[in-house]
């Protein structure tokens, strides 16, 4: 729908958003395309930093009546960009959380493999601070055996306890593999409706 360099050139508010944040190449891209089943959607790439707006996709699923914007947001941490670059991806994704009434949760994606990151406690403190209902949802979970999966989510669990803004329930799942993709489409849902 359109590209957003600074919050001036966001849509009016009138339409629900759903934002995908995560660190840079996490996989919120790929996990968006699946998740809507159009492979195209969201631009991949394999170097970390390729998004470097806020993309706005918008969902219009006539069977359910669903109508909302997804955001597919720049990713933070390592990036293969000049700092400057960074700060400015960095500036306007806090700009975005801070600012956005429609705005009706976050999806923040976080490797099932890594767990949180420093980065990722910063952007939680920034949620919590800002009373934005977050969701956290881990990736690539397919590179997990299934019991590392059971245990990469209880200790996640354990280290969100403080954030009150976190929604409870941890969704896990894998683009490659399909895992998880329903549950996403059931908490979009539940964000939205």
């Amino acid at each position: 729908m359109l590209s957003a360099v600074s919050v001036d050139g966001l849509p009016d508010g009138s339409v629900a958003e759903v934002a995908f944040a995560g660190r840079s190449n996490v996989g919120k891209s790929t996990l968006l395309n699946a998740l809507v089943g159009h492979k195209g959607l969201a631009r991949t790439s394999n170097t970390p930093g390729r998004t470097q707006q806020l993309n706005y996709f918008l969902l219009n699923e006539k069977s359910s009546g669903l109508t909302c914007h997804l955001v597919d947001m720049p990713g933070y941490g390592y990036a293969r960009a000049a700092k400057k670059e960074i700060r400015k991806w960095t500036g306007l994704i806090r700009d975005y959380l801070r600012g956005r009434p429609n705005l009706r949760r976050v999806f923040l994606l976080v490797d099932a493999r890594r767990g949180l990151m420093p980065a990722d406690m910063e952007i939680l403190e920034l949620l919590q601070e800002a009373a934005v209902s977050t969701q956290v949802v881990l990736t690539k979970a397919d590179k997990l055996k299934t019991g590392e999966r059971a245990k990469a989510h209880d200790k996640l669990a354990a280290e969100l306890k403080p954030f009150v803004v976190v929604h409870p329930t941890l969704v896990m799942t894998s683009s490659l593999k399909g895992i998880g993709l329903e549950d996403l489409q059931e908490a979009l849902k539940d964000a939205v409706q």
